[in-house]
């Protein structure tokens, strides 16, 4: 990694909080250069403005979580429910550090992702895609194995899960009550044992 590559990252690393917890729009260079410790200049021989930092930022703070999060969908986990449960777990094990940070970056960033910011647009809605994509194909693959019905639109319940917990962490951020996270986390469970779950017969 080149001088220009090492500080590029530099200034996201210690940045991705800042944009996270005070947003994308409302942060300003001054944020930057105070939470840096750089200069203008310094920040601008890196990006073009700061909505280059704040893509960037998003990009960075969106793939951390989407690495965390994979590890519960990934071979660790060897059956379609254990995944599906583990996906569940991730959020109600670092669902602290989660609000610590600002929040979930792909809610925080679609709250700003308008028509005043159509590339953080773009980049949200591309990432809530991924995980509904993601969590889709880990259903689907159940289905091929026989763990989950076969008659289960695994992209409705992909899309479902991901409004349930952005909802819930939406309303447990605004109130400062934990309960409704764990109260959307409990409806997906119920929903992979009784709607999605293969019961022997």
């Amino acid at each position: 990694m080149s001088k220009a590559e090492k500080t590029k990252q530099f200034i996201i690393e210690k940045t991705a909080s800042l944009f996270n917890t005070k947003g994308y729009l409302s942060t300003s260079l001054s944020d930057i250069t105070e939470v840096t410790g750089l200069t203008k200049g310094s920040i601008y021989g890196n990006f073009e403005n700061k909505d280059e930092v704040a893509l960037e930022v998003y990009k960075y703070n969106s793939n951390l979580l989407a690495k965390n999060m994979a590890r519960s969908l990934g071979e660790e986990f060897p059956s379609t429910i254990d995944k599906l449960n583990a996906f569940v777990n991730f959020y109600r094990k670092n669902w602290k550090a989660v609000f610590e940070n600002g929040g979930c970056p792909l809610m925080n960033a679609a709250t700003e992702a308008d028509d005043t910011f159509p590339s953080l647009k773009k980049q949200v809605t591309r990432s809530f895609e991924i995980w509904i994509k993601k969590i889709a194909n880990v259903i689907a693959d159940g289905q091929q194995n026989g763990e989950i019905h076969p008659k289960i639109n695994a992209d409705e319940y992909g899309s479902l899960f991901i409004m349930m917990i952005e909802g819930g962490i939406l309303l447990s951020k605004t109130t400062e009550e934990e309960k409704y996270l764990h109260m959307a986390l409990d409806r997906i469970v119920f929903m992979i044992d009784k709607e999605l779950k293969i019961l022997p017969s």
